[in-house]
């Protein structure tokens, strides 16, 4: 698999995201100012900016958590905007979410916390069997089964990027959205999440938002590139294409 996104996607009529016109402002604060973005089923793209350009506020409107003030925001081809709770709830249900920060239990085991919210959620009814069989799966696909009785405190930070994967995973998503997957890990370890981002896709053909600041995390496991400045869709585009662009406020991010 070429690291510079070049995989092929099959593309769907219909994007699973599709955002146009994006308006969020908190007061005076302009954080988004007429944004626009597809996401396409099957794909994986990278979003990135500057801190405070609005990465964060951006997947908060998605999951509707943060209310748009102005413009188009279709996800799985329902308006964020206008779904009451219930029906943000079973939205919800069908988007994962990778927090930067991991957020794992501290106090349950890594089964536990895998069990969580499938025994929590109101739409996800399962058996025992079921569930024994959704964790080990969840497990087996970010390449820790052998952890499956371990506690948060035990686990190295690349260790708990994976289980909060897994616990990801394991609701069955048809999009994920990925806070900053490489925060605080090494270099090294930083890769191998990237690349487990792309397993993921091949693997259950989720669509994946990648909100990074991570430069070699978009290369490896984006199939596009949008570039997020002064609250726009400034440039989008491969990572290679991108890399070529001679416009200032993209090479900023190649230096």
């Amino acid at each position: 698999m070429s690291y510079d996104m070049q995989h092929s996607i099959d593309y769907k009529t219909a994007p699973v995201i599709d955002i146009e016109g994006l308006y969020k402002a908190f007061g005076s604060n302009r954080v988004l100012q007429g944004f626009n973005l597809k996401l396409w089923a099957g794909e994986n793209l990278a979003v990135m900016g500057k801190s405070g350009s609005g990465k964060s506020v951006l997947i908060k409107c998605i999951i509707g958590l943060v209310r748009i003030d102005q413009g188009k925001l279709l996800v799985l081809d329902q308006a964020v905007d206008q779904l009451n709770l219930r029906e943000l709830d079973r939205l919800r249900s069908q988007i994962g979410f990778q927090f930067q920060g991991s957020a794992l239990y501290d106090s349950m085991t890594v089964r536990e916390n895998l069990e969580f919210p499938l025994k929590r959620h109101p739409l996800k009814q399962v058996t025992e069997k079921e569930l024994e069989l959704l964790v080990t799966e969840a497990l087996e696909a970010v390449g820790l089964l052998n952890a499956i009785n371990m506690m948060p405190s035990e686990l190295s930070g690349g260790m708990k990027k994976r289980i909060a994967l897994a616990r990801t995973l394991i609701m069955q998503p048809k999009i994920i959205l990925y806070d900053e997957p490489t925060s605080g890990l090494d270099p090294v370890t930083a890769k191998e999440i990237s690349l487990l981002i792309n397993e993921v896709q091949n693997r259950f053909h989720t669509a994946s938002i990648i909100i990074t600041h991570d430069l070699a995390c978009a290369r490896i496991s984006s199939n596009r590139m949008i570039i997020l400045h002064n609250g726009i869709n400034y440039a989008e585009a491969t990572y290679t294409q991108l890399g070529t662009m001679k416009d200032g406020v993209i090479q900023a991010f190649f230096v």
